[in-house]
């Protein structure tokens, strides 16, 4: 099965509930509290969101964490790379590796080059702001033939 990381999870959650509220600062135990989400979690996932410039950190007696961009320039890729590393779906289609033993006889890695970008582009399209909204239409579904470039 393919799912997120609970860091991600629970970065998304962080990330898209200060989109609602731009130009806020928050705390962690604010965060936490408000979510149901521990404390300890969510301290490491913002330190790690600042160290990839999605957060700001403030100190001082008005201190906490900001958005570093508006919401909508913020995307969900970016927010996965951050607290992930990047987006593929095989250690052979994730940039600079060379570990592969069977590249010489696999047919798969091409296609699954394909799919990993078309995936990230896909997160790459949905900002924190509409991330942060509650939904009210479907997500668009792309037809099979413009999704592979058939």
């Amino acid at each position: 099965m393919l799912r997120i990381n609970r860091e991600t999870d629970y970065g998304v959650v962080i990330l898209s509930a200060m989109a609602r509220r731009p130009g806020e600062r928050v705390n962690a135990a604010q965060l936490a509290g408000a979510h149901g989400l521990p404390q300890p979690m969510v301290s490491k996932v913002m330190k790690q969101l600042v160290h990839a410039g999605l957060l700001c950190s403030y100190r001082g007696a008005k201190g906490g964490y900001g958005l570093a961009r508006p919401p909508e320039e913020i995307s969900v890729a970016e927010v996965i790379e951050a607290l992930e590393g990047p987006i593929a779906f095989t250690e052979c289609v994730e940039s600079g590796t060379d570990t592969c033993t069977h590249v010489e006889d696999c047919n798969a890695s091409a296609a699954w080059s394909r799919i990993s970008s078309v995936v990230r582009q896909a997160l790459a399209a949905v900002s924190l702001a509409e991330m942060g909204e509650p939904a009210s239409a479907p997500v668009g579904i792309y037809p099979r033939q413009q999704v592979i470039g058939h």
